[in-house]
């Protein structure tokens, strides 16, 4: 899985002023849950922009006051009218517990349902999964050469060694929708 590093400092003042002044110096608070003890930190905002506008998920390594910490994010927070961060939860990690987090689905092949006229589309982005640190993959790549016209393929029909997933067996992945043009050549073939 990949990594990026995220320097930051504790935050003292916990109150709303203290917050408020941080966000109008375009610095994010921060808390980090999970380990010994809860850390209240900030970053600022650049810092969080590579981790949260990209498809991809990361394992953050969060560097407050040199003293370092894996996390991945757990919750995030906008501003309702201008969209800026103003919030950012991080779970800490730990090499011996597993984690539960959301990773990409990255399609791969081409659907037989496709060349037959259909119309390929992905209902589920990001799937959850639980299990350790070192076994967490980039994506999880799902093989739709064998998917046919009007077929689709659920969470209970994929696996991926060493991990749990953890969404809905019957909750659709990916599937192959029948479009007008590929009914309309079933009809005339029929």
């Amino acid at each position: 899985m990949q990594t990026i590093e995220v320097k930051a400092a504790k935050r003292d003042n916990l109150g709303k002023s203290a917050t408020k002044e941080l966000r109008a110096s375009e610095k994010v608070p921060a808390v980090l849950y999970g380990g010994e003890e809860v850390v209240h930190f900030y970053a600022e905002a650049n810092e969080f922009r590579k981790l949260l506008f990209t498809p991809n998920v990361y394992l953050v390594h969060l560097n407050i006051d040199s003293k370092t910490f894996t996390a991945v994010i757990k919750d995030t927070q906008f501003h309702p009218v201008s969209d800026e961060l103003i919030h950012i939860d991080f779970l800490q990690v730990f090499e011996e517990k597993p984690v539960v987090i959301e990773i990409p689905v990255k399609l791969e092949g081409l659907a037989e349902g496709v060349k037959a006229g259909g119309k390929l589309t992905l209902e589920q982005r990001k799937l959850r999964v639980k299990g350790l640190m070192k076994d967490l993959p980039d994506h999880l790549t799902v093989n739709i050469d064998k998917l046919g016209l009007g077929k689709s393929i659920q969470v209970g029909e994929l696996s991926y060694p060493n991990l749990e997933l953890l969404n809905a067996k019957n909750s659709v992945v990916t599937s192959v929708k029948l479009t007008r043009a590929a009914r309309a050549a079933a009809q005339q073939k029929g």
